[in-house]
């Protein structure tokens, strides 16, 4: 990749700023892999104008005009499939495999809003039940709201930008994205597809910038909705700001699984494994406590251990890589500075804890106290704590015990134990004989506590960015 810096995007303009550029590490080797010209609080001013007239001719396209553009953005993605993939790898340091799936991912996400722009539907109200109401009846619909502003993590720099802009797409509304400071170059390649695709104009906007420029952006009034993936802190802080726009958060998470007695060890222990450790574990659902019932403990700890430790740890574009670099160094030293802690409270280390650079070993972690960092906060890390228990409501338990609830697992055969586990977990999703990382793009994907609230997934999304509005007819 060039590393002259890249423009970004206002309204259907390509554009350098006279603010700061910004190179674009590579997390894996540090190698500057692009740059980019940073966005003014003029340009950002010049995007919110440019979105207020955009948005006349968004709320005014048809269904099929907005399944077309969709479709577009789908196919041209799929067309450049693997340079996408090679981006985000560069960019974000995730191994090239999960750089694949995610682009295939995205690819889905855009078809499922083009399918759901054709199904945005309402209802009649009948409004006839008092004397006073005859030959009444009522027609809701639901209706754009304006600018959603979306703000979005390095991550998954494709698919959750996906997943703020197809639905914003889908529903009539206008955008603009401040792309991910570590990722912004696959944000920009997404703008170029867009820039083609019909959408109009002037209701996008691409703007890497300073966080402070962003928190503007969120006190702007004339943005009426905020959508953002990212830490908890900075999510309720952004919230406090945000005055009487919509609110969409998807926050951290702490997820639990739940091994209960009666399942395939040995299956089971691989698929918890690269879920534990995929992409250094920066992945918001991805498995962090494990509790075990005590009758099969000894047998699952050593067969996961032995599972740790078969795993692929290095190169990112080495497509058998599974544990690749953290984000940066402070991520890493944030990672180690945990399990140390974790140490000195009385836990154990299993297997890894070891810091080379930005790499962290896949780490596993017993008679972990329960005030550890790495067992009340988000480790977001490739680290995972494994702890015996007596029965599946002691699990339930233990995984309730934390200040979040995305999602959570339980493998089981005991359709008694896993609805105990439903009724019970205090979390947006309960996965059943998988892992708390499932997710497919049409779920309702969101959490409660400090994970934030409101609900992604492309028609749940639709239904955040819009608002119903009833038509009395006599």
């Amino acid at each position: 990749m060039s590393t002259a810096p890249n423009r970004f995007y206002v309204g259907g303009e390509w554009r350098f700023s006279d603010a700061n550029t910004a190179n674009i590490v590579n997390p894996y080797n540090g190698s500057v892999v692009g740059s980019v010209s940073l966005a003014s609080d003029a340009d950002a001013e010049e995007a919110i104008q440019k979105g207020l007239t955009g948005f006349q001719k968004t709320r005014a396209l048809q269904s099929y005009q907005r399944f077309e553009i969709l479709t577009f953005i789908s196919q041209r993605i799929k067309e450049s499939r693997e340079e996408f993939a090679q981006r985000i790898t560069a960019e974000v340091g995730k191994p090239i495999q999960f750089s694949r799936v995610e682009v295939d991912r995205a690819i889905i996400t855009f078809q499922l809003a083009a399918e759901e722009a054709k199904r945005i539907v309402g209802e009649v109200v009948p409004l006839d039940i008092a004397s006073n109401a005859e030959n009444r009846f009522g027609i809701v619909r639901r209706f754009p709201l304006g600018i959603v502003l979306g703000i979005a993590p390095f991550n998954f720099p494709l698919n959750l930008v996906a997943h703020k802009l197809a639905p914003a797409i889908a529903s009539g509304n206008a955008f603009i994205l401040k792309p991910p400071p570590q990722a912004p170059l696959t944000s920009l390649k997404l703008a170029e597809i867009v820039d083609a695709s019909g959408f109009p104009k002037e209701a996008f906007s691409v703007l890497p910038c300073s966080n402070e420029l962003a928190e503007k952006l969120v006190l702007d009034s004339r943005i009426k909705m905020l959508s953002f993936t990212g830490s908890a802190n900075v999510g309720w802080y952004l919230k406090s700001k945000a005055g009487k726009k919509k609110v969409l958060l998807e926050l951290g998470g702490n997820a639990g699984l739940i091994i209960d007695k009666g399942i395939n060890v040995d299956e089971t222990v691989k698929r918890n494994a690269i879920a534990s450790f995929a992409n250094a574990g920066q992945v918001c659902i991805k498995v962090q406590r494990v509790y075990i019932h005590h009758d099969i403990y000894e047998e699952y700890e050593r067969k996961f251990i032995e599972a740790t430790k078969a795993i692929k740890v290095g190169d990112p574009s080495d497509s058998a890589t599974i544990v690749g670099p953290m984000i940066d160094e402070a991520a890493a030293t944030r990672v180690s500075g945990w399990i140390e802690e974790a140490k000195t409270k009385g836990a154990k280390i299993l297997t890894g804890g070891a810091q080379k650079g930005r790499i962290i070993e896949p780490t596993v972690l017993i008679n972990v106290d329960r005030e550890a960092k790495v067992f009340c906060n988000e480790v977001f890390g490739p680290v995972v704590t494994l702890h015996k228990v007596q029965s599946v409501e002691e699990a339930v338990e233990g995984i309730n015990d934390s200040p979040f609830g995305l999602q959570a697992g339980i493998f089981s055969n005991d359709f008694k134990n896993i609805m105990h586990a439903y009724n019970h977990l205090d979390v947006g999703a309960v996965i059943v004989n998988d892992n708390p990382t499932f997710r497919v793009d049409n779920m309702p994907y969101g959490g409660i506590k400090d994970s934030g609230f409101g609900r992604e997934g492309v028609r749940y999304a639709i239904d955040e960015m819009t608002e119903p509005k009833q038509l009395v007819v006599s």
